[in-house]
């Protein structure tokens, strides 16, 4: 009987160290990134599917972000919740501590709940999700934990979804904006003569932002056609670069497009194409600076987090500029008042033109970027190279978003000014997401400085 018990002691024992041994290893594989790397990328393929619009697809990335960092970080305790931070965002629903957990899996489950129930296609969720989970399933995880996760994955997604809910995103569905013809106002341009984008876009919830208009452009040069005018000679600009576009400037342009509906023009037919959101590009540039840095999961995630919350602002502010200034495009003054064939390299966009939209999101996002990451980082963007976008490398992350703005001006659809107080513009947005929305509880923990 005395040998009975210590053996059974130190059965017990090491069954105990089994468990652990078992639980690191599968956490361990499942906070490999690269699973949530590939989810976030087949959002974008979602949303470029579905043809949302910019500033609705920076709302479907917001809160898909959201959740997947709410689901995680009750695993990481340098870091805290959104709760309290995010404009009326109460922090989601905490796990039961006395139980395991896996919150990488239930971080890409919230992922996946929130961007298939803000998507269109849920066929091309459910072959992905179906594969996606089942390598989890393969990394040993205890049926319980399995099951006990992806019920708090859910959760969070629901408490998210119904913070969404009340953003007044759904209250603007179906808005048409009047034309109004006074001088020097936008008007649909061609080929397609699209209504107005998203008119009321400014009217829905900030995340970061105390309100639409807590960052304000100083008002665009009033519209003149005196020859000597700095209206005139804003559009004179854009007419002569578009006359004599050098083949650099015209890959710079297309790189930057990220048209998500392009209309194509064949004689007496007339089709679209899908391409890329400019909230996309971003989020695929995020992507590839995660893996240059090989950021782990939480980092990674952050990272994306940050990002989409700047690129939401960015709209939201950029948007309630363009719709109190309803600037006209170049495209209607030249067209209108000396030269009735030009076109821009670029389909015009259908909303009024100041500020560019591109410039805003593109440094707000670069910004928080150059905080998590650092100042000085090269990279070559070639995750829009499927899309048709090609490859291009930059020395910094602020060589990147001017490089962003300018290509407006080369593609024909801004004015200079235009681009460059979007640019202004988004820099603040982005320093204000950094300074409001602390994720980690001792940002001295940051490497890159």
């Amino acid at each position: 009987m005395k040998f009975i018990l210590p053996l059974i002691i130190i059965t017990l024992f090491t069954v105990s160290c089994k468990k652990d041994v078992s639980s690191e290893e599968y956490n361990l594989k499942a906070s490999d990134p690269k699973l949530f790397h590939e989810t976030a990328t087949h959002l974008t393929d979602v949303i470029i599917h579905d043809i949302f619009k910019p500033p609705v697809a920076s709302r479907i990335y917001g809160y898909s972000f959201i959740a997947a960092y709410e689901a995680l970080v009750p695993g990481y305790p340098e870091y805290q919740s959104l709760g309290g931070q995010l404009m009326k965002f109460k922090g989601a629903p905490r796990p039961d501590t006395s139980l395991a957990y896996c919150y990488p899996l239930a971080s890409i489950k919230a992922f996946t709940s929130v961007a298939r129930t803000l998507t269109f296609s849920g066929n091309m969720w459910d072959d992905y999700e179906k594969g996606l989970f089942e390598k989890y399933k393969k990394m040993g995880i205890p049926e319980d934990v399995y099951e006990r996760s992806m019920a708090y994955g859910d959760t969070v997604a629901k408490h998210v979804m119904a913070y969404a809910s009340k953003d007044h995103y759904k209250e603007i569905r179906g808005y048409r904006y009047t034309v109004t013809n006074a001088p020097g106002t936008w008007v649909p341009t061609p080929p397609a003569y699209a209504d107005a984008c998203e008119p009321m876009w400014n009217t829905v919830r900030p995340f970061a932002l105390d309100s639409v208009t807590q960052f304000r452009c100083p008002p665009p040069a009033p519209y003149d056609l005196a020859k000597n005018s700095k209206f005139m000679a804003l559009s004179m600009e854009v007419y002569n670069i578009g006359k004599n576009l050098t083949e650099e400037q015209k890959a710079t342009a297309y790189f930057w497009d990220d048209n998500p509906f392009v209309t194509n023009v064949v004689g007496h037919a007339m089709f679209a194409s899908k391409k890329m959101t400019p909230p996309g590009h971003w989020l695929a540039i995020i992507r590839t600076l995660a893996l240059d840095k090989k950021l782990d999961l939480v980092k990674s995630t952050e990272a994306y987090t940050l990002g989409a919350l700047s690129l939401y602002d960015g709209f939201l502010s950029c948007w309630d500029e363009k719709y109190r200034s309803v600037r006209i495009r170049p495209e209607t003054v030249i067209n209108n008042n000396w030269d009735p064939n030009w076109r821009p390299f670029l389909e015009t966009p259908a909303f009024p033109e100041y500020v560019s939209g591109h410039s805003t999101i593109s440094a707000a996002c670069g910004v928080v970027l150059e905080h998590l990451i650092g100042k000085n980082v090269a990279f070559t963007d070639s995750t829009e190279k499927k899309y048709g976008h090609g490859v291009k490398s930059f020395k910094s992350l602020e060589d990147a978003y001017w490089d962003a703005s300018i290509s407006r001006v080369y593609g024909g659809i801004h004015y200079r000014d235009g681009v460059e107080e979007g640019t202004h513009l988004g820099k603040k947005i982005g320093e204000n997401v950094w300074q409001k929305v602390i994720t980690r509880k001792d940002r001295n923990t940051i490497a890159a400085k």
